[in-house]
Parts: C-alpha cells; sequence; structure tokens
C-alpha cells in the first residue's frame, strides 16, 4: 500500500514571502492578535479572506514595519503559487487563535 505524501512547492519571491510570513506572525502573535482582530471586525472583512483583509489595509494599521512596506504590495508580488502557500499559511496561524479570542470574535469566523 502506498500511502500519500505532499510535496513541497519551493517559494519563488523568498524575500517578500518572508516579510509577509513574518507580519503575520507579527499580527497573530499573543501580544497582538486581539488587535488584529478588532481591526478585521472594524474593516467589514471576514477572517478567512485574506485578500480582503489585504486590500483593506488591515495588517498596516497592526504592525508598524509592515507599514512602510504595505502588505497588499508584498502579496501583489508574489507567484501565484506563492500567494496560495502564504492563503495557506495565514489560514493555518488564523485557526490557532485561542479559544476564548475566537469565541469573543466568533462573527468574523462564521461562514456564513
Amino acid at each position: 500500500m502506498v500511502s500519500f505524501q505532499q510535496v513541497a512547492i519551493r517559494v519563488q519571491k523568498e524575500k517578500e514571502f518572508e516579510e509577509l510570513r513574518s507580519a503575520i506572525d507579527r499580527a497573530l502573535n499573543r501580544e497582538r492578535v486581539e488587535k488584529f482582530l478588532k481591526q478585521v471586525r472594524k474593516s467589514g472583512a471576514r477572517i478567512r479572506d485574506l485578500e480582503v483583509i489585504l486590500a483593506r489595509g488591515v495588517f498596516e494599521k497592526v504592525d508598524d514595519t509592515l507599514a512602510k512596506l504595505g502588505a497588499q504590495k508584498l502579496y501583489q508580488a508574489l507567484t501565484v503559487s506563492d500567494q496560495a502557500q502564504m492563503r495557506e499559511f495565514y489560514l493555518s496561524k488564523v485557526e490557532e487563535v485561542e479559544p476564548g479570542l475566537r469565541t469573543k470574535f466568533q462573527q468574523l469566523y462564521r461562514y456564513y
């Protein structure tokens, strides 16, 4: 019996990818995650809709470093496969938010 092994896709634009990945990490760390969630709520976006969050400048409001670089600009500089990997990374980080905060911001986590 052969088991499935996912092949790692190589990141093409490593610098931009790493800058954006680091910013997402900073925005979703324990100290800033509540501020991030409040900004997402204020923007009217859903938590799982990364493109809308980027377009509305939510990350820039939470992270000073990213405010200088521009999250959407970094994201758009990525290749399609890099963008897909970034979305997957972001979604995994969003799901790691502690249950208490997820309950508090449950309207952001709803699928409808």
